[in-house]
């Protein structure tokens, strides 16, 4: 029988934290798998759930049925709960999809096919800010029906932070008082968003960014992507697939040329150029895409970093590395870790709702200070 935890990317310590809890048979009624976006956390619930089904169980035809219907995401086996937009004129009281337009139903049914194949793909449903209060509160009729043939039942959230206080206090009512053999797993890459009584009811399970070769073969053999391609994202990925997926979306190549751009400009105290080509990347609120911007500037001064303390080390911006060398001739005696730490400060401020404009303003601000 396949071990379904070794479908799980990179992260043995997760792995072998799962693996006794199974072998333990002590299985605890709910955990919080953490980690930054992208870290197959959603994949490690699903492998979970699996073989938490098949403790003890050595009937094929049985099993085969039980681990297509986890996959699928189907009922009575496992609940899952994703964020949903709301329907013309809902209210609270309305079922989750009760409101939803057709347009809308086939979008989710269509993402969820999508998932259902790739646990590592990312759930894109327009206007899906907020997981419902009524989804939350429809776990109660999940758990209303009893089926004894079925080892454990699961209940996946998936971007649990993305509750809002109202249904944090209704989810807070099942972990309470957990039903037998029921247990929820909330994946989330904001901890701090969620109640400090619900985390403190989870089994706390925190996930490292993927190695490089394994995403390499997640994007080729789970996304379909050119070997060449996987390899150009995969440097400024961070082990994560969302990143990656990202990154090639919006075309790497020219988001650095974008980058590189920036910096000039902001070297140069163009302030206008510098924001216009921020404004040309990132539109409206759109927050992944800003973070992604911060990371790339980043990996460029983290460049600069490393070719100052050795000119032969590899850079990820090999291909501008003369951006790197003119800066260095110029301002060799200037510290950057100011930058720097401004930089991964602005990133962190992005699980906040921060104003993106003034954000834009203060990193071209903060570059341009470098160069001083």
């Amino acid at each position: 029988m396949n071990n379904f935890l070794n479908d799980i990317a990179g992260n043995p310590k997760v792995k072998l934290v799962l693996t006794n809890i199974l072998n333990s048979k002590n299985i605890p009624h709910a955990f919080l798998f953490s980690g930054n976006t992208g870290l197959g956390k959603d994949n490690a619930a699903i492998s979970f759930a699996k073989e938490l089904n098949l403790i003890d169980s050595n009937d094929k035809i049985k099993n085969s049925k039980l681990i297509h219907s986890i996959n699928s995401f189907s009922e009575p086996y496992i609940k899952y709960i994703f964020p949903l937009p709301r329907g013309k004129n809902e209210t609270d009281q309305n079922g989750p999809y009760e409101k939803l337009s057709q347009d809308d139903i086939e979008i989710i049914n269509s993402e969820l096919q999508i998932k259902s194949r790739n646990p590592f793909y990312k759930i894109r449903i327009p206007k899906a800010n907020q997981i419902k209060v009524s989804s939350i509160r429809d776990i109660k009729k999940f758990l209303s029906l009893n089926y004894d043939d079925i080892n454990y039942r699961i209940i996946l959230i998936s971007e649990a932070h993305l509750m809002n206080e109202e249904s944090q206090n209704a989810l807070l009512k099942n972990l309470e008082e957990p039903p037998n053999r029921v247990v929820f797993i909330l994946t989330t890459s904001a901890p701090e968003k969620l109640r400090e009584t619900i985390i403190s009811r989870c089994w706390k399970i925190d996930f490292q960014p993927i190695p490089d070769q394994e995403l390499k073969k997640i994007l080729i053999e789970k996304f379909n992507i050119e070997e060449k391609l996987t390899d150009d994202v995969i440097a400024f990925s961070e082990g994560s697939v969302q990143n990656a997926i990202l990154l090639i979306e919006n075309n790497l190549n020219e988001l650095l040329e974008k980058v590189i751009r920036i910096l000039r400009y902001s070297f140069g105290r163009r302030y206008n150029s510098a924001l216009k080509e921020f404004e040309d990347i990132v539109s409206g609120s759109d927050q992944l895409k800003f973070k992604l911007i911060i990371r790339l500037l980043l990996t460029w001064f983290n460049d600069l970093q490393r070719f100052r303390f050795n000119p032969e080390s590899r850079m990820f911006f090999q291909r501008y590395s003369d951006t790197i060398q003119k800066f260095d001739e110029k301002f060799p005696d200037v510290n950057i870790q100011p930058v720097i730490n401004s930089l991964d400060n602005i990133s962190s401020y992005t699980r906040s709702n921060i104003n993106m404009n003034v954000a834009v303003s203060n990193i071209i601000s903060q570059i341009s200070l470098v160069s001083t």
